[in-house]
């Protein structure tokens, strides 16, 4: 594999199979491979923000899934705090 010199004093070489600058000798091709990985992961992280698609993970037609499970866990908090603010009423009258 051919490399081009960028800076020899330091030994820095660009990989133009890759197209990023290096040390002679190394290639970051693997480490590259995980960032895509990763970008991949980060992105359907964010997708769960909007609550429509499917994760990478999920099994098919699971689409929409994140609306209705964002519906019952905002119904069960509205509950509790409701109950403990009506409790804390309650007990502030007797």
């Amino acid at each position: 594999m051919a490399y081009i010199q960028v800076l020899p004093e330091f030994g820095l070489v660009v990989d133009p199979m890759v197209g990023v600058v290096t040390t002679a000798g190394v290639s970051y091709t693997p480490v590259l491979e995980q960032v895509a990985e990763l970008e991949k992961i980060t992105d359907d992280l964010v997708g769960m923000l909007s609550g429509e698609g499917n994760f990478l993970a999920s099994f098919p037609n699971r689409e929409g899934v994140l609306n209705v499970a964002g519906g019952v866990t905002a119904f069960w908090y509205g509950m509790a705090i409701g109950l403990l603010v009506a409790g804390v009423v309650v007990f502030g009258l007797l």
